[in-house]
């Protein structure tokens, strides 16, 4: 599209503006564009094969059911394609059976609907099943309600409409490995954004970057739970697609990380939180302890390359040891409880971010115990 065309509609501040607004748009479009596409050859081919393999007249379920499973959580369809049929299943069953006792019509729609779902919900079901209850019950009045009893056929569609979403997903599958990156990286740019923007305040003694930190910390919850659904969806697409098995290395690298990222976030958030404090009580902290921040950001920076590319050199590490060595170097100067917090707490996320980068847990700790003991034999001069 020529975009040139909008200059002589709108003023060129305009032109800009909207120029912005459709590339975003764009971008915003792109991930999504493969399953856009999987949905659609999915629901093609099931009203297809159950219109002109099986006759069934007019076979929304199936359409509607290669939707479903296509769409409904990425990744999750083997668990989720279940729900959806006994869904179908317990929605269409109780339509069928009212409908023969009480006829069609406003008020019945309700009570079939409230029944369907009703009947999913003491059936144990999840959300998935019992939505689709519902929804499958008032398509089943409004569509095609049925006047002879109990059918097959519609929960055959409903049948081949998730096998077909199955199929098409297993044979076009997404890519695992842009699926993880793609959730990981809003993380990794949070935490780096949120280090640097607590090392500034610390520095100087600016509570309302302190407090901006704080609240970007808090909000990287919602990221971290988008990446482990990713990169759970990331090893459901290889375990359907043997072709994406090659994605199993860098999942694995990513697995390895998220337990330890997801205690980064939480120990981030709780150094926000004591430099927040510090600064509120108006007492300057060391002015090596904001530099070791800093380092930590750089880490989460070079543990980005290093998963992606796993040949990288692992500056992670550096960077994290320099940080709790620069950290516990202050305590020979100042120990007050204060500072012992926020000693603690660089440590503690230089752990985290040491074995997000592989090490195991008696690894990094042993490192960390010799960074400090090389730092605290060094002069002080050298921290500053």
């Amino acid at each position: 599209m020529n975009l040139s065309v909008l200059t002589w509609v709108v003023p060129d501040s305009g032109s800009l503006a909207l120029r912005r607004r459709f590339e975003e748009a764009l971008g915003r479009l792109g991930p999504g564009v493969w399953p856009i596409l999987q949905t659609a050859v999915g629901a093609s081919l099931a009203w297809f094969l159950a219109s002109a393999v099986l006759g069934h007249g007019q076979p929304f379920f199936a359409a509607i059911a290669a939707v479903i499973s296509s769409g409904v959580v990425v990744g999750q369809e083997g668990r989720r394609a279940i729900e959806l049929v006994f869904g179908v299943a317990c929605g269409l069953a109780v339509a069928d059976l009212l409908v023969l006792a009480i006829g069609t019509g406003t008020v019945q729609i309700g009570i079939v609907v409230a029944l369907a779902m009703a009947a999913a919900v003491m059936l144990g079901g999840g959300t998935l099943l019992i939505t689709e209850a519902g929804v499958s019950a008032l398509l089943a009045i409004t569509l095609e309600p049925s006047t002879t009893g109990l059918s097959p056929d519609r929960f055959i569609d409903a049948l081949i409409g998730s096998g077909i979403a199955l199929a098409v997903r297993a044979v076009f599958p997404s890519d695992p490995r842009h699926m993880v990156e793609r959730a990981a990286h809003p993380i990794f740019d949070d935490l780096v954004g949120a280090l640097e923007e607590t090392a500034a305040a610390l520095r100087e003694c600016d509570l309302g970057r302190a407090e901006r930190a704080l609240q970007k910390a808090r909000a990287m919850d919602g990221h971290m739970g988008a990446f482990r659904e990713a990169l759970d969806a990331g090893y459901d697409t290889v375990r359907l697609s043997p072709p994406r098995r090659r994605a199993l290395g860098q999942l694995g690298l990513y697995a390895t990380a998220a337990d330890q990222l997801d205690l980064a976030v939480r120990n981030v958030r709780v150094l926000a939180r004591a430099v927040a404090a510090t600064v509120r009580e108006g007492e300057p902290a060391p002015e090596v302890l904001s530099e070791t921040i800093r380092d930590l950001a750089r880490a989460v920076e070079t543990l980005t390359a290093y998963i992606e590319e796993p040949e990288h050199p692992v500056e992670t590490r550096r960077f994290a040891l320099k940080a709790a060595g620069g950290a516990t170097a202050v305590l020979s100067e100042r120990n007050d409880l204060r500072t012992s917090m926020l000693v603690g707490q660089v440590r503690s996320i230089a752990v985290d971010l040491l074995r997000a980068s592989g090490m195991d847990s008696t690894e990094a700790l042993e490192a960390l115990r010799k960074a400090g003991d090389l730092t605290t034999q060094e002069p002080t001069g050298q921290h500053v």
